[in-house]
C-alpha cells in the first residue's frame, strides 16, 4: 500500500505504474457497496488517508477547497464554523471521504434539496492513469467554456482517474431545522404527504425518508431503538424541513402536520424536542445493524418512478418469499428522489448472492429503474448493468475507459469490466 500526501506524489506514483502495467486500486474511506476497491494480491493499492486537508474556506464566494482523503464529517463540521454548510450527508459521515463521494457520485439524504454529490462539485483535481495531472479547480457556478472536465471523474468509480482534490458548493447555514417521524397506513397517503410538504413547505423540505413497517419493526424493539411510534403501522417515513426564520418555520411545520392529521394523511406522529432526540429517530433511519442479525444478508440500492414503487416492492418480496420460506425482505429508502434500498436475507447459510440479485433486479426492468441509484456498479453490479444501460451507452463507457487509461491500470475490471 502506497500513502502519497500530495498530487505530485500520485502523479509519480501512477507514471510509474501506467509503464509496467501495474495495475492500481485507489482506497478512501472503504464504506464501498459493490465490490469496487477490494484489491488482488498483484494490486497495488493507493490510498488518500494522508490527503485529509481543507485548504480553504470561501465564505463570500460559497466554496471551500478540499483534498480527497478529507473525511465527510469533518469537511462539515470546518465549514460550520465559518457559518457554512455542506449538504451531503449520509450514514458513513464519519469515514466516507470526499475523493470517495465524488468517485460514487454519493447521494444520502439531502438529494431532495441540493442533489447528489455532482451537483456539489464546482472544480475538481485528478490524476491520469499515465500521471497527468488534470487540474480543474473551477470556483464559479457558471462556467460554459467547453466541456465540463470533471464531471468525467463523478461517479466513474476511480477507472478514469485519481480525484485528489477538489472545489465544493457550500450553503449558508441554516438558521432553523424541523424534523419529525411519522406513522402512515399506505403508500398512496405517503406519495399524497410528500407532494403537500413539497407544495407548502416553500421549497424548505430537505429529506423525506421512507421505512417499511418490516424495516422499522426489525431495527426497533427489545434488541434495538427505543420505537417512539408503535411498531404495528405498515408504513413510517422521517423527514426534514430547513429554513432561515425559526420561528415561522416552526409554526409552519406544526400547521402542515396539523392538516396532514385532519385530512387523515398521517396516522401518528412524533416531533423530537432536543438534538438527543431527534438524533434518536435519524439512527432509525441510518443505523440498521439491529435488523442484520444472521447473516448472510444482501444490500441493494435501486431507483424507479416514484409512482411504481408499491408495486415493485411488492415484487420483490414475493419473490423473496417464494425462494425462501424463512427469508425477509426489508425496504427503505430516499423516496422523494426515488431511491430504495432493500435488504434480503435468506435465513439460510449459504452463498445465495446471485439468487438474491435475481429476485430484486428481474422485476426493475419492466418500471425502467436502475440498478444503482447510489452506490455505483464497482464488480458486484458488472452483469447487471445492461438492465439500465443500452449497449450504445456500454460501448462508449468502454470507449471513454480506453482512451483514458489505455493501460487498464485504474481500478481495472469495475464499472465496465475488462472489455
Amino acid at each position: 500500500m502506497l500513502l502519497p500526501s500530495t498530487t505530485e506524489q500520485v502523479a509519480k506514483v501512477l507514471g510509474r505504474c501506467d509503464e509496467t502495467r501495474q495495475s492500481v486500486i485507489t482506497h478512501g474511506g472503504l464504506t464501498n457497496c459493490v465490490t469496487a476497491v477490494e484489491p488482488n494480491l498483484d494490486d497495488l493499492v493507493l490510498s488518500t488517508e494522508k490527503m485529509t486537508g481543507i485548504v480553504e474556506i470561501d465564505r463570500i464566494g460559497g466554496t471551500a477547497v478540499v483534498e480527497a482523503g478529507a473525511v465527510l464529517q469533518n469537511v462539515q463540521e470546518a465549514v460550520a464554523t465559518e457559518g457554512m454548510y455542506f449538504p451531503l450527508d449520509l450514514g458513513a459521515r464519519g469515514s466516507c471521504t470526499i475523493g470517495g463521494n465524488i468517485a460514487t457520485n454519493a447521494g444520502g439524504i439531502n438529494v431532495l434539496r441540493y442533489g447528489m454529490m455532482r451537483n456539489l462539485v464546482l472544480g475538481l483535481e485528478a490524476v491520469m492513469a499515465d500521471g497527468t495531472v488534470m487540474s480543474s479547480m473551477n470556483r464559479m457556478l457558471k462556467n460554459n467554456a467547453g466541456y465540463d472536465m470533471k464531471q468525467l471523474f463523478i461517479g466513474s468509480e476511480g477507472t478514469l482517474g485519481v480525484v485528489t482534490k477538489a472545489v465544493l458548493r457550500l450553503y449558508p447555514q441554516p438558521a432553523s431545522r424541523q424534523d419529525a417521524l411519522v406513522a402512515m397506513t399506505s403508500v398512496d397517503n405517503v406519495i399524497r404527504f410528500l407532494g403537500k410538504l413539497q407544495r407548502e413547505m416553500a421549497g424548505n423540505l430537505s429529506a423525506f425518508e421512507i421505512m417499511w413497517g418490516a424495516y422499522y419493526r426489525a431495527v426497533t424493539g427489545e434488541n434495538g431503538h427505543r420505537p417512539p411510534l408503535a411498531r404495528d403501522y405498515p408504513f413510517y417515513v422521517v423527514f426534514q424541513a430547513e429554513g432561515s426564520d425559526p420561528e415561522v418555520d416552526a409554526a409552519r411545520f406544526e400547521r402542515v402536520l396539523e392538516q396532514a392529521f385532519e385530512e387523515e394523511l398521517i396516522a401518528d406522529a412524533v416531533i423530537p424536542k432536543s438534538a438527543a432526540e431527534t438524533r434518536a429517530i435519524w439512527e432509525i433511519r441510518e443505523n440498521f445493524e439491529p435488523a442484520l442479525v444472521r447473516p448472510p444478508f444482501y444490500l441493494y440500492d435501486v431507483s424507479l418512478p416514484i409512482r411504481d414503487m408499491a408495486a415493485y416492492v411488492e415484487a420483490v418480496e414475493a419473490n423473496v418469499e417464494r425462494r425462501w420460506s424463512g427469508g425477509m425482505c426489508i425496504t427503505l429508502g430516499h423516496m422523494a428522489d426515488g431511491n430504495l434500498h432493500f435488504f434480503v436475507a435468506p435465513g439460510e447459510d449459504g452463498d445465495f448472492h446471485e439468487e438474491s440479485d435475481c429476485c430484486v433486479y428481474d422485476p426493475l426492468q419492466q418500471y425502467g429503474g436502475s440498478v444503482s441509484a447510489e452506490h455505483g456498479i464497482g464488480i458486484e453490479k458488472l452483469r447487471w448493468l445492461p438492465h439500465s444501460k443500452s449497449s450504445a451507452e456500454i460501448e462508449l463507457m468502454r470507449s471513454l475507459k480506453r482512451t483514458l487509461d489505455p493501460n487498464n491500470i485504474l481500478n481495472p475490471g469495475r464499472v465496465v469490466g475488462r472489455g
